[in-house]
């Protein structure tokens, strides 16, 4: 732990704790001289986590090397930190990203402005929450579907549902094995969401889908990817996926599909960018 990282640790953890009355915790103000600081003390911290006096000072002081995650998480909750402050914590403490989503509604919901910034692309494009349950999408992608029918749950619709596996041309080659190691890298942060152990669930029941999962591929990335796809109005074409994750949700994704219409690809493929 640098001592910049020591720096904006102890600025994070006092701003924070500073914000929290005691009184809301029980705990009752002095009329005394004495401690005149806002918010909780160092000492209200550790018996309101039920640890030994000085726990929390040394976490605050920047003298924990790698603090426990756990103690980690259980300041973060008691402080009521955001999904990014719970990230820059763990970063400040020296322990990297951290293993999972602070809470259960993480990565569940992001800013309605997220609508009208995919209104505005030409581009098919789409927003689901970290179990991939769709929660906004543009017109274009839209037309991708019969009907303009679009999937509740895009993964469930990918490796499940016959009219994906119609959709995504060469499905078993070059879709299905690039899409389920991403469902198990997702389990692995987030082992106790219900909508993705369903989805383990019915992925191990299928017949198709089982073989692939238990084959351990590692591909979990789709930025990039360029994929064949039927669309429902354009016909046959590819999709070049180009993936982003909304800083307020993680574990959510918005992704934007450029598509060429053609059973073959017949467009050049634009070099990677870089700052001049």
């Amino acid at each position: 732990m640098t001592n910049t990282d020591k720096t904006a640790l102890r600025t994070l953890l006092r701003v924070r704790r500073a914000l929290i009355d005691p009184t809301g915790h029980g705990f009752h103000r002095s009329s005394r001289q004495g401690r005149r600081a806002p918010g909780l003390s160092q000492h209200q911290v550790d018996q309101l986590l039920h640890r030994t006096p000085g726990t929390y000072r040394r976490l605050e002081s920047g003298a924990w090397p790698r603090p426990d995650t756990g103690f980690l998480r259980d300041v973060a909750m008691l402080f009521a930190l955001n999904e990014q402050e719970w990230v820059s914590l763990c970063r400040y403490a020296g322990i990297g990203d951290p293993p999972g989503p602070l809470t259960a509604r993480s990565g569940k919901e992001v800013p309605g402005v997220w609508q009208e910034a995919i209104d505005g692309m030409t581009h098919p494009a789409y927003i689901t929450d970290a179990s991939w349950e769709l929660i906004a999408h543009n017109d274009e992608f839209a037309r991708l579907f019969p009907g303009g029918e679009v999937p509740t749950n895009t993964m469930r619709w990918m490796l499940l549902e016959p009219q994906g596996r119609e959709m995504l041309i060469d499905w078993d080659t070059a879709w299905a094995p690039l899409v389920v190691p991403q469902l198990r890298a997702a389990l692995a942060s987030r082992s106790d969401d219900e909508v993705l152990r369903r989805l383990e669930k019915d992925v191990l029941a299928d017949p198709q889908c089982a073989p692939i999962w238990e084959s351990g591929g590692a591909h979990i990335h789709p930025d990039g990817d360029e994929r064949p796809i039927r669309h429902a109005i354009d016909g046959p074409g590819w999709v070049t996926m180009c993936a982003a994750q909304p800083m307020a949700a993680p574990g959510a994704r918005m992704i934007v599909l450029v598509f060429h219409a053609g059973a073959r690809r017949s467009h050049t493929r634009v070099p990677v960018l870089r700052a001049p």
